[in-house]
């Protein structure tokens, strides 16, 4: 058992490091290698190391290849082993996690090769034997010294303490969860080989990782949680030296970041007074204005009392702070008293730029209130980040295909040409196997569909085509799932758009929960560019503005601009989402949750508006939230 003498981790039953930055968490876990190494070394035997093919370990890996790079570390003493792979799969697949760890890794460091062990993923009939082999590979090792790894293995819930490397069914969460990597969940396997809960326990060292708000509900069953078989990651409480390393995003609902003054004395901040008021609200089932001291007081809150109080101040002033969010006019009014308002009034009508990640995060998360900056007259433009081509099924190919080989006397094409196209795509899309990456031509017809679609719904917004732009940036277009990091193109491209505007008002998906990772990263892209022109004259009359996307919703304690819609404005809101085709009815990566988008943002923005309701504020069909962005 995990103890510590910090009070406010009292309810965490592992240690816990929460990073401003993946970076940071990595060069903890570099340092430990290359000091572990020399001693192993030292000592006359390899390190040996547990490696996941995860999304969360890339930051490592790519630190590990810079140290080798720099002469700091070289793994020519270290022994890798790969924790597991989908079955049965040839190692070649995109989606192999041999592949994976090849890519990233592998093929950039000096390691022998008979120092590499891989899960082999092909078809055998001695599976058994297979895993007991691979198990002994560990053992004649000696062990497995450090873990580094965002899961645990492809252990679902249900596996068993005492598992070893074996065969398992994947369940149908984690074929949805897989379903982008693999082109729809249809070709994903229905099996894996894993290690087992016990050949990962039993390593020295456990290095468990996770970013974003995506993982912070599973972070708080693994932490605080009890040891349940149904969470496997939650064995790592019986673990001597296991180490959560996590973002501040993944840290949202442990108790000492979610209720802090419930663990030990806090900074009663603005923000920090907020959201444990509205925490309180919610716990009681009363508006603001009717807490009393009383209920303060007997929930744990009466140093906010002491400090800040009486209770009547204390809810007065959180009141008024929430009511002076609240704004129909989201480009700002004119003419009008901005000192309480969430946007300044002037310059009117405001230059605006909205930068959407995919072709319909920008109706998807903020369609309300990009329909009310149009209704009031400001300068829209919308920037699509990435083409989203690969979110287009096959079958919508060949019916635009269709057209244009029925239409073709119409538009004076020649007809034995469109047939010709027909047929040839038509016969490559049949020969493409489960999983494979679609030729250029399809991926390009899988663009034109997103951005015609994407046009559609900002003109039925009273948005100009000559005010679309689609960036292509280069990070995204590689074909597959697997993205490019941000580069200095990428950066650049935003900062041309920008230049060219200079807007007054940026509008970004500071969705973070996306569990593909594009948002993160086109939210980088304009962040940076940003910043790269923050000293121009026209930046410093601009505000950035962070919409969230499908996956989540603000805070309402973080929230500094709530835009309310009417029933007719969620009507508009839904119409523009439904003039994305390719996503509609069933999208082709829905994640966890296998409802269409319009569904997702609706019950979103109305539960909103729900909240605000029961904090004693008006009653409105749906709430569209945004959080300033602040440059250091």
């Amino acid at each position: 058992m995990f103890l510590t003498s910090d009070f406010s981790k009292r309810y965490e039953k592992l240690p816990v490091k929460i990073f401003g930055e993946q970076r940071e968490a990595s060069k903890v876990i570099v340092r430990d290698v290359i000091l572990q190494s020399k001693k192993k070394a030292a000592e006359g035997k390899k390190l040996v190391l547990a490696l996941a093919a995860s999304s969360a370990c890339l930051q490592v890996y790519d630190d590990f290849i810079a140290a080798v790079k720099e002469k700091k570390l070289s793994f020519k003493n270290i022994e890798i082993f790969g924790m597991d792979d989908y079955y049965p799969l040839d190692k070649e697949e995109l989606q192999s996690h041999y592949r994976f760890l090849k890519e990233c890794l592998i093929d950039d460091i000096d390691i022998p090769k008979k120092n590499v062990h891989y899960i082999d993923s092909g078809k055998r009939n001695d599976m058994e034997a297979y895993c007991q082999s691979f198990e002994k590979e560990i053992e004649k090792a000696g062990g497995i010294d450090i873990v580094i790894t965002g899961n645990m293995a492809m252990n679902e819930p249900g596996s068993p303490y005492n598992s070893r490397t074996r065969k398992i069914n994947l369940n149908y969460t984690t074929r949805v969860s897989a379903a982008s990597e693999f082109f729809g969940v249809d070709d994903v396997p229905y099996y894996a080989i894993t290690m087992g809960i016990a050949t990962i326990l039993e390593a020295r060292k456990i290095y468990y990782l996770a970013w974003g708000e995506g993982s912070a509900p599973k972070i708080k069953k693994i932490v605080e949680g009890e040891v349940t078989k149904m969470v496997p990651a939650s064995y790592l409480q019986e673990h001597g030296n296991a180490h959560i390393m996590i973002d501040r995003a993944a840290s949202v609902n442990l108790t000492r970041v979610e209720t802090p003054w419930l663990t030990d004395k806090v900074d009663w901040t603005p923000y920090l007074i907020r959201k444990s008021v509205f925490w309180l609200c919610k716990k009681l089932d009363k508006p603001i204005l009717k807490l009393t001291d009383r209920d303060y007081n007997d929930n744990g809150m009466s140093d906010l009392v002491t400090e800040k109080g009486p209770a009547s101040q204390i809810n007065i002033k959180v009141f008024n702070d929430l009511q002076h969010i609240i704004s129909g006019w989201p480009g700002g009014k004119p003419n009008t008293d901005d000192s309480t308002r969430p946007e300044r009034a002037l310059p009117y009508p405001k230059r605006v730029v909205v930068f959407s990640p995919h072709p319909d995060d920008d109706v998807i998360s903020m369609g309300g209130t990009l329909a009310r900056l149009a209704e009031h007259g400001h300068d829209i433009h919308v920037a699509y980040q990435t083409s989203g081509n690969i979110a287009v099924f096959d079958h919508d190919v060949i019916r635009y295909l269709d057209f244009i080989r029925e239409s073709a006397d119409i538009f004076d094409i020649d007809s034995a040409k469109a047939k010709e196209l027909f047929q040839d795509i038509e016969k490559q899309l049949k020969k493409k196997h489960p999983g494979q990456a679609d030729p250029l031509i399809v991926r390009r017809i899988k663009t034109y569909i997103r951005r015609g679609e994407a046009r559609s719904a900002c003109r039925y917004l009273g948005i100009p085509d000559d005010h679309v732009n689609f960036l292509s940036l280069p990070f995204y277009e590689t074909g597959g799932v697997k993205k490019k990091p941000l580069g200095k193109k990428d950066i650049e491209i935003v900062k041309k758009l920008l230049q060219r505007i200079k807007p007054h008002q940026i509008f970004a998906a500071g969705d973070l929960s996306d569990p593909h990772g594009t948002h993160r990263v086109c939210f980088q892209a304009v962040i940076k560019a940003c910043e790269e022109l923050k000293d121009e004259p026209w930046f410093k009359d601009c505000r950035v503005w962070m919409y969230r996307g499908a996956w989540q919703e603000w805070d309402v304690a973080e929230a500094e601009m709530a835009v309310p819609l009417s029933p007719e404005e969620v009507k508009i809101k839904r119409s523009a989402i439904f003039r994305h085709q390719s996503q509609k009815d069933y999208p082709l990566f829905p994640g966890s949750d296998s409802r269409e988008f319009w569904l997702r943002a609706e019950e979103r923005n109305h539960n909103t508006a729900v909240i605000f309701d029961k904090l004693g504020m008006a009653e409105y069909q749906a709430i569209e939230l945004f959080v300033k962005y602040k440059f250091q």
